[in-house]
């Protein structure tokens, strides 16, 4: 019974320190970046100051986060696919909105800029200039429209 019980204690105290390992942040140059994520940048960025680029490294994955001086932010998984891109203050660079959503976005709301677009395998969220969210699914069709 003793033995259980400090093998218990022992667990215990493993699990709970665990979480504080998984996040693991660090600041690192714009070429510690996967190939695929400096060649997005220097496409849809060019000419726009990098703040910093941070890699968030956890048990079994990886992301990337680049922060621009004018406030923009592109986030890159491991591979360097673009994740999230969110341009605060003005429109996400053309090419990036995939056509289906960009034409979506256009006969529905017009006048309005996309500012954010999120992608993960389900599909996209995107935030337009006027603050509405539309989540659209793998095909490109609009699911729900937000505030």
């Amino acid at each position: 019974m003793k033995k259980f019980t400090i093998l218990l204690a022992s667990l215990f105290v493993a699990f709970s320190t665990l979480p504080a390992f998984a996040d693991n942040d660090r600041i690192i140059t714009v070429e510690e970046l996967p190939a695929a994520a400096r060649q997005f940048i220097a496409t849809y960025f060019k000419g726009v100051d990098i703040s910093y680029a941070k890699v968030d490294e956890e048990f079994f994955d990886k992301e990337y986060k680049v922060v621009f001086v004018d406030g923009s932010t592109v986030g890159f998984f491991k591979n360097g696919d673009w994740k999230e891109v969110d341009c605060k203050y003005g429109a996400v660079p053309a090419g990036i909105v995939p056509k289906q959503i960009v034409d979506g976005v256009s006969s529905r709301f017009a006048g309005r800029k996309v500012v954010c677009i999120d992608r993960d395998r389900r599909g996209y969220d995107v935030e337009l200039d006027n603050g509405l969210d539309l989540e659209f699914d793998s095909r490109f069709r609009l699911l729900d429209i937000g505030d």
